[in-house]
């Protein structure tokens, strides 16, 4: 007989199959014994049995609510605390970042600098990239070209063609949700050189990096403020941040790739089922992927009638057990 492999050690939001299938049957069967709990040891030590009171040598499961309740209260105190520590540490940098304003860094650049307006940002940027030669690498997450007429990305189209015009080379990181968006398109028909897109289903706030020299990222949720970076540690992060969620994107321009399907789960299916068991809502799941929640709610209903679930909570354990989330795409 065989010694079974030793059960790998993980968190609540990451439970193991084996986890799923025992904990779920103890949902139907109301009790264990310790012998099948040892099959899936994360059980206990994650809180999700507790011994029965009248028989302690049996298991009983802790309802989903309550352990969710718990878990979430939990999550939100270690939230709380982050955020304390992050007020904290603003207020002692505040009077530091204020005597630094205006010191330039070596060779008489500021390597960071703040800027107030969205048309100094875009003045900001056309300036920089009208110097430039070799590369602009950009990040934009959903909601950055949908929306304004079209006749509002003009001037970006024909600043960015006149850098390809001297030689440049464009890549852009959009969301799954922007494939088919008429500007995105538009403005690929229209540009010409060394121009490349690719789609990811989450990605970072905007990112605007050139030459590899300057970047400029949003300084508020609204984007009407941004930093503009020029320290080479940080340029050389941001960069190296970009070609790594480069290589992990699906080409979308010049050569589209269709995004594969799995057992009839598409990749957008695949992505909301991710964070599904991660037990974001659906609010909370349409904003990490680009798109309404209405189309969130659509595609929760595709995945839910496509594995065959009558409930949000058998989604759960249906996604768990279908493997999906084990599969490479």
């Amino acid at each position: 007989m065989t010694t079974p492999p030793p059960h790998r050690e993980h968190g609540v939001e990451d439970l193991c199959a084996a986890g799923s299938l025992l904990y779920a049957r103890a949902l139907a069967e109301g009790r264990l014994g310790a012998e099948e709990t040892a099959q899936a040891p994360c059980l206990l030590d994650l809180g999700l049995l507790g011994p029965a009171l009248d028989a302690p040598h049996l298991w009983e499961p802790v309802p989903p609510a309550l352990a969710l309740h718990k878990l979430l209260r939990a999550s939100g105190q270690r939230i709380a605390e982050e955020r304390r520590r992050e007020e904290k540490l603003a207020e002692t940098f505040a009077p530091l970042l204020r005597g630094a304003r205006g010191h330039p860094a070596a060779g008489g650049t500021p390597a960071l600098g703040v800027l107030s307006g969205k048309e100094r940002i875009d003045r900001a940027i056309a300036e920089v990239l009208a110097e430039a030669r070799e590369e602009l690498l950009t990040i934009q997450p959903y909601g950055s070209h949908i929306g304004p007429p079209p006749h509002v990305h003009e001037p970006a189209i024909r600043r960015d063609q006149e850098f390809l015009d001297r030689g440049g080379r464009i890549r852009t990181l959009y969301q799954h949700t922007l494939r088919y968006a008429p500007t995105v398109l538009a403005r690929y028909e229209r540009l010409t050189g060394d121009v490349q897109a690719r789609t990811l289903d989450e990605i970072t706030e905007r990112l605007v990096l050139i030459d590899r020299t300057a970047a400029f990222v949003p300084a508020n949720a609204e984007r009407t403020m941004a930093l503009e970076v020029r320290h080479p540690a940080l340029i050389s992060y941001l960069a190296t941040t970009f070609e790594r969620f480069w290589r992990l994107a699906t080409p979308m321009h010049p050569r589209a790739v269709r995004q594969p399907t799995l057992g009839g789960v598409t990749a957008r299916q695949r992505a909301i089922a991710a964070l599904l068991v991660e037990g974001h809502t659906d609010a909370v799941i349409a904003d990490r992927l680009g798109m309404n929640v209405r189309t969130a709610r659509e595609h929760i209903a595709k995945l839910a009638a496509t594995l065959g679930s009558e409930s949000r909570a058998q989604l759960g354990y249906l996604i768990a057990r279908s493997g999906i989330l084990d599969r490479e795409a």
